[in-house]
């Protein structure tokens, strides 16, 4: 029982349109378990009810309103507190007055802007949520519920493969090739590496995916590096002349796309790390950057497709 009326005498749901077809997505939450939530994109409607339910027949409610807002939101880890809002929608549900029986009220966003995608990050989190707040003088009654905002890209017309060189004078020459340099989710790695002059006691090799989530800008930029997967292409000595193939499927790791300068709050980028290993425990390695995005063919109609870019939208 409330103590004067001051606790909370309502309980607060948010019911979305086409809940029972509408698709579910996982995300991290910070400590690294995976939560389910309502999948969206960009352009999409948001729709549904708010119901509120009196926790006793008979009590009433005063308030100074009812409002439902649909929020797009950064917070760097570094930074907890200070919330950066990259979208704030605000519909008002109800007038000051007073709640005496159950109720309902219909709300809807339409065709939201979601411009970056749903992240959970070392440092940083982006999320989307709707935020109902019943408004009382003392303390407000506020329910919030998650969204997952997914960004697809068509497939780019521009993708040339990566051919590099790393070597060591009169010691090492190798040179490596991927098949493309932009790779959507679901994709294969297919590359080969050849050796060009070997003249140092090669023992292995291996091919890393590093991701690098970068928050912050100038001096107050952290870099967080993470191998997300390693994968061993060699061991033993390799001959001059010797092609070492390379098939990496991507489908089986935590991958997002690559998002750069989201909001000017951070970036995450992926990188194919090449590294030998000699006899002496000497490592050499080589870095190059990929591009991941998620494909864009089960785009339904109404959802707006973009090709990926260097370029991000603005907040």
């Amino acid at each position: 029982m409330s103590f004067f009326g001051l606790g909370q005498t309502a309980d607060i749901d948010i019911i979305l349109d086409g809940e029972d077809t509408r698709k579910l997505a996982e995300i991290k939450t910070e400590d690294g378990k995976k939560e389910k939530h309502y999948l969206y994109y960009d352009g999409e409607t948001v729709s549904g009810k708010v119901n509120i339910t009196m926790r006793r027949p008979g009590t009433r409610l005063e308030h100074q309103g009812v409002k439902i807002e649909f929020i797009g939101q950064i917070e760097l880890y570094y930074d907890r507190g200070n919330h950066h809002e990259f979208i704030s929608l605000v519909k008002d549900l109800a007038r000051a007055g007073e709640l005496t029986q159950n109720t309902s009220y219909s709300f809807e966003f339409m065709n939201v802007e979601k411009p970056y995608e749903s992240y959970t990050g070392a440092n940083v989190k982006l999320r989307y949520f709707l935020r109902v707040t019943i408004i009382r003088r003392l303390s407000d009654v506020i329910k919030e519920m998650d969204i997952i905002v997914h960004t697809l890209s068509s497939y780019p017309e521009m993708n040339s493969s990566i051919k590099m060189e790393v070597g060591i004078e009169d010691c090492l020459h190798i040179e490596f090739e991927y098949n493309k340099s932009k790779y959507h989710l679901k994709d294969v790695i297919v590359g080969k590496i050849y050796f060009l002059l070997v003249r140092i006691k090669i023992k292995h090799m291996e091919i890393a995916i590093i991701k690098r989530e970068s928050t912050g800008t100038g001096p107050n930029m952290f870099n967080d590096n993470e191998t997300i997967a390693k994968y061993e292409i060699m061991d033993g000595a390799p001959v001059r002349g010797e092609s070492i193939p390379i098939r990496l499927f991507l489908a089986g790791y935590d991958l997002t796309p690559t998002m750069k300068d989201i909001n000017k709050k951070f970036s995450v980028r992926y990188y194919l790390n090449l590294v030998l290993v000699d006899e002496e425990e000497r490592r050499y390695f080589k870095q190059q950057e990929i591009i991941l995005w998620r494909k864009g063919e089960k785009t339904r109609k109404g959802i707006q497709q973009s090709q990926p870019s260097t370029e991000t939208k603005e907040g």
